[in-house]
């Protein structure tokens, strides 16, 4: 019988192997999976038996089994959902949180972790431009950071009268209104769920010809009950066409009706690191709270997000918990002060790492190298035969749509064309996009995050499309 030593290191070689060989053939792999669901179900769907099996047995029959059925998010030609890939140092950080296995819950639970994330998120905070005195949690991701964000802004506006909703919940508290532009995506629609704030309570305003909040439609709100406790959703960088709100113009307004602003900044908030793209989201320093993803323009592995708060005491005041079991040290950082999570992965380590790799000119270079290489792809393929540019891009999101070549062809003759492409396309395995609705009109989003993405990737995406687009029949 092997000894433990001896479990941990023929499996942790073999998974070894198996990544080596996942990471040399990025460039050549398929991008899409290549197994139907039925294949995969018949492949992992083995009898649980009674005695169990030798782990390095396990994690090979794994790697080979889930093979065909993972999809290319850390190749260069990934382009649909904002995923980017993971930096080299970012990657092995995160095997190394797997073998530390460390509760960063608290100081005590693992100094090391408690300290990393204290560094990360002051480091955070620096290249994205905000407060050095706002508080910060390292959550699971964007979704989870709006809801600590939002949590924060539901102590803060009901304290101001006089409720205390920790104690005392939502029944019976006043109302928290929240204005938005339709650009608000669903990780925050499902935030407000969870925190009971109620879908109900969301008046959506009207956005101008580029998706941004109106100042004029946000002054016109606020001044609706101007007592009501209020939440403003900003926008920095939508999924369709990365839209950025205005924000040095619609924060003061906010602020001037004494109304909590929060941005959604899942990707466009690292804008901030470069110094070509930083204009664009000019004034965002001066909200309350930002919510914002390492997985995409970081790129770091997927189990990291980030929520920043203006407000630290609401913060804390909407996150802390103290137990007699628990040990503080009143001079450390305890990570659970600060995000939704109890026992939780040590995700400090993968920023930490990737911060390192790249430094401020890292981080800046890939920003403005997604940008540029997704303003080569939409209009490369813009003008391909067959294929229209519908909102070329401002940052690193961009739509084209494919056309129905016969005679009197309808707009929904238009939009199965290009819902036939893009899944030609995927199917090809040349690169990966996905589609949306975009003004009532069916479209492929191209989104670009990762810092694999080269021109020679740019190159290779357009003649893919182009040979597709004369073989798919119209």
């Amino acid at each position: 019988m092997q000894t433990s030593r001896e479990q941990f290191r023929k499996s942790i070689e073999t998974a070894f192997e198996s990544a080596r060989k996942y990471v040399d053939n990025l460039d050549v792999m398929s991008v899409g999976a290549t197994a139907d669901l039925a294949t995969l179900r018949k492949q992992l769907s083995k009898p649980l038996t009674d005695q169990g099996m030798p782990p390095e047995q396990v994690v090979a029959e794994l790697a080979r089994d889930a093979q065909a059925g993972l999809i290319g998010t850390g190749t260069g030609r990934f382009f649909g959902w904002v995923i980017g890939g993971a930096v080299p140092a970012a990657m092995a950080a995160d095997i190394l949180a797997s073998v530390w296995d460390q509760n960063g819950a608290l100081h005590t639970t693992s100094p090391a972790a408690a300290v990393v994330e204290e560094v990360a998120g002051a480091w955070l905070k620096e290249i994205l431009g905000l407060p050095a005195s706002a508080s910060f949690g390292l959550v699971t991701g964007c979704q989870a950071a709006h809801t600590t964000c939002l949590a924060a802004a539901r102590h803060s506006l009901l304290a101001r009268h006089n409720w205390d909703v920790e104690e005392k919940g939502l029944f019976g508290a006043p109302p928290i209104r929240i204005l938005s532009s339709g650009m608000r995506h669903g990780t925050f629609e499902r935030a407000i769920r969870l925190l009971g704030l109620g879908k109900s309570h969301v008046l959506q305003l009207e956005s101008d010809d580029q998706d941004r909040l109106r100042p004029d439609e946000l002054e016109r709100a606020l001044r609706v009950d101007g007592a009501m406790p209020t939440i403003v959703l900003l926008q920095a960088g939508d999924v369709n066409i990365g839209a950025m709100d205005d924000f040095k113009t619609l924060i003061p307004i906010a602020k001037r009706h004494n109304a909590w602003v929060h941005v959604d900044g899942a990707f466009g908030l690292w804008a901030t690191a470069s110094p070509r793209y930083k204009h664009l989201v000019a004034g965002v320093e001066a909200a309350d709270s930002w919510a914002t993803d390492g997985h995409k323009w970081l790129n770091v592995p997927f189990d990291c997000g980030y929520a920043i708060v203006a407000d630290r005491e609401s913060h804390r005041a909407s996150m802390s918990h103290r137990a007699p079991y628990l040990t503080h040290d009143s001079d450390a950082r305890d990570e659970m002060d600060w995000n939704p999570e109890w026992s939780r992965r040590a995700r400090g380590f993968p920023t930490y790492a990737a911060l390192r790799q790249l430094g401020r000119k890292g981080v800046a270079e890939i920003v403005e190298n997604c940008c540029q290489h997704a303003h080569a792809i939409v209009t490369g393929i813009g003008k391909l035969p067959g294929a229209e540019l519908v909102w070329e891009p401002t940052i690193n999101q961009g739509l084209v749509r494919f056309l129905d070549a016969k005679p009197g062809a309808t707009q929904e003759d238009h939009d199965r064309r290009t819902d036939h492409v893009i899944a030609a396309i995927v199917k090809s395995g040349e690169a990966f996009f996905g589609g949306t609705t975009w003004r009532s009109r069916r479209a492929m989003r191209v989104s670009v995050s990762s810092w694999r993405t080269t021109s020679d990737d740019v190159t290779r995406t357009v003649r893919a499309v182009e040979k597709i687009l004369r073989e798919v029949p119209a």
